[in-house]
């Protein structure tokens, strides 16, 4: 188990160090490039035993807020072959990243309250 974790959150700092780069294009960049890097930095200190369990609960609950911040009025889908066609399809796109980051902050938070890492 203690590998898999390894390598899952060595996995989500590339993914979420990726989701920064490709932001460049947004029309609100920085925003998610902050939130973004800050999943990339809790996926670094997860695999460096820096933090406590408390601070991956309070960040996946940061980025569920976000979720449902961003979730768009009318679900169109992401899209993601077509550039952005619509607003809700920004929004889907940008609440879908907020949930996936929360949820690997919970399984973070879980693995360290367990001390399974």
């Amino acid at each position: 188990m203690r590998l898999f974790l390894k390598i899952f959150a060595g996995l989500f700092t590339i993914l979420f160090g990726y989701a920064m780069v490709v932001q460049f294009n947004d029309p609100d960049a920085f925003k998610w490039i902050g939130y973004y890097g800050m999943a990339a930095l809790a996926s670094i200190l997860f695999l460096l035993k820096q933090l406590k369990a408390f601070t991956y609960f309070f960040l996946g609950g940061f980025f569920l807020v976000l979720c449902y911040m961003y979730w768009p009025e009318a679900f169109e889908g992401v899209q993601l072959d077509q550039g952005m066609k619509t607003e809700n399809i920004e929004k889907g796109r940008e609440s879908l990243g907020s949930l996936i980051a929360a949820i690997v902050l919970f399984i973070y938070g879980i693995a360290t309250f367990f001390n399974k890492r």
